[in-house]
């Protein structure tokens, strides 16, 4: 009679239809399910052309390990595809990097911007404060506006830019074609004007968890009280 050990050995390398036709085998003939799989097994190995069990069971064990390999093989592949992804999506280290994201509270209402710019030398600027009253749209341009505005004030050039509004980022990438947004203008007009200035590629949509920063301070500007504002 096999131990336990040798039974989960067979069992591991009973296919499917083997262990359930083991299982009948076993209620039909009162045997134990080891020893009715056993059987199953030994059959198996006899109608494949095998000497006997243990070359069937050494003969599964090396697929099963083979398939394994296979499986830890595109699994590395898939890991180093998703890095290379992230890679290239991650922005360089060596240029000059800036997020913006505008709030208006409620919509319209009071505005909050908030700003991150990095540098390639580790300089970290950043931007929260209240900008007055209007909509989102308008919110999320003067928060480009004052990332721009510090971005030329740091000597920034190059600089890749990042926003989770799509709205502005069409508006600006559409330099003032037909498909601007109206009432926007004269901020795409001043936004246009400060990339040139720092030489800026095509601004960058992302999604928001990836705006985290900017959002963050511009939500921290709008919780400000008057009197920090004042200060």
């Amino acid at each position: 009679m096999q131990q336990p050990d040798e039974f989960e050995t067979l069992a591991t390398a009973a296919f499917h239809g083997e262990r359930v036709a083991a299982r009948r085998l076993a209620a039909r003939a009162h045997l134990t399910e080891a020893q009715a799989l056993h059987q199953i097994l030994t059959l198996a190995a006899s109608q494949g052309g095998l000497t006997d069990l243990a070359a069937l069971l050494t003969m599964r064990a090396q697929a099963r390990q083979l398939d394994e390999d296979r499986r830890a093989a595109r699994r590395a592949q898939q890991a180093d595809q998703l890095a290379q992804r992230k890679a290239q999506l991650a922005p360089p280290q060596d240029r000059w990097r800036g997020w913006f994201d505008g709030s208006a509270h409620p919509n319209p209402g009071r505005i909050g911007i908030g700003a991150l710019l990095c540098g390639p030398g580790g300089e970290r600027i950043e931007i929260s404060r209240r900008a007055g009253h209007g909509n989102s749209g308008e919110a999320e341009y003067l928060a480009l506006t004052a990332l721009l505005e510090a971005a030329v004030d740091a000597g920034a050039h190059d600089l890749l830019l990042h926003g989770d509004s799509q709205v502005v980022v069409n508006d600006v990438n559409a330099g003032g074609e037909a498909t601007g947004a109206s009432g926007l203008e004269e901020h795409r007009a001043r936004v246009l004007a400060l990339m040139e200035k720092v030489s800026t590629s095509r601004l960058h949509w992302v999604p928001r968890h990836r705006n985290g920063d900017a959002d963050r301070l511009s939500q921290q500007a709008i919780e400000q009280s008057p009197a920090e504002e004042e200060d």
